[in-house]
């Protein structure tokens, strides 16, 4: 029995490193590939740089407007994600604590935006935007993010979470006087701590890989954010992987910097909600 015990682990433990492997081979194959010279990378693209140059980095950054664009995707997620926190906490409070039917037609209208892509309604969105002249605008972006693209899952996210929130809290909040947004504002939210943390990453992740709607809405080049000025280096008949590889790490750096930072709050925030919902 011990045997076979160890035999299983083994094989578990086998097959776990060879998906480990799989999953590796293509971040590897991108990060040594910015190290190398074209003709390294041609004829080697596996193999470890024979010698290092950062040449790439600087040409990438040089060709992306990197400050600019950055700053941009800087603006878009900041804005996005600090509004989506507070429709979401708030609309969230409402549906979980109301027992009034309109509020759970609501819920469920906001629940149908998880099921259906916001890219079927790309054209009388478009049409919608350039009326009220937002196009090529940072907040015409920002609305689409917000209320088009990330509302909803927000939204079912922190509900799960209000309801966990013991409601004598309230209640005692509005025997002593206190009104709806001072019970929301001075007690419900500053609970909300964790699922805000969540939230925040998971919009980030969401804002900053935004490809469709930056393209869709953004023109100018001083106003675009890092993955369009990705994607205007790629050619239309043949690309430089040594000068494209580059720019994808550095469009992608800030953000794993990020997760890193705060992946610990996304199971303080998820785990609750998950339990009792």
């Amino acid at each position: 029995m011990k045997m076979k015990k160890l035999c299983k682990k083994t094989a578990y433990g086998l097959f776990l490193a060879a998906v480990f492997l799989i999953m590796m081979t293509p971040i590897y194959y991108l990060l040594v590939t910015t190290f190398k010279t074209p003709a390294e990378a041609a004829a080697s693209p596996l193999g470890f740089p024979v010698h290092f140059t950062f040449d790439n980095y600087r040409k990438a950054l040089e060709a992306m407007g990197y400050g600019t664009a950055l700053k941009n995707n800087l603006i878009i997620a900041i804005f996005s994600v600090a509004l989506l926190i507070i429709f979401a906490s708030m609309a969230a409070y409402v549906v979980a604590r109301s027992r009034r039917k309109i509020f759970r037609i609501m819920n469920a209208v906001f629940m149908v935006g998880l099921i259906i892509p916001f890219q079927i309604s790309i054209i009388p969105l478009y049409k919608m935007l350039a009326a009220a002249k937002l196009m090529n605008t940072h907040a015409g972006v920002i609305l689409v993010d917000v209320f088009c693209i990330n509302l909803p899952l927000s939204l079912f996210l922190m509900r799960g979470f209000i309801s966990t929130v013991p409601a004598e809290l309230e209640e005692a909040a509005l025997i002593d006087g206190s009104g709806i947004f001072q019970c929301f504002w001075r007690i419900i939210f500053p609970l909300l701590k964790p699922i805000i943390s969540t939230v925040a990453i998971l919009d980030m992740l969401a804002i900053w890989n935004d490809f469709m709607t930056p393209l869709l809405l953004l023109q100018s080049s001083e106003k675009q954010v890092l993955l369009q000025q990705v994607y205007k280096n790629v050619g239309p008949f043949s690309t430089n992987w040594t000068s494209f590889f580059p720019m994808l790490v550095m469009a992608t750096l800030p953000l794993v910097l990020f997760y890193l930072i705060m992946q610990k709050q996304i199971i303080e925030g998820v785990v609750p909600g998950a339990v009792k919902g």
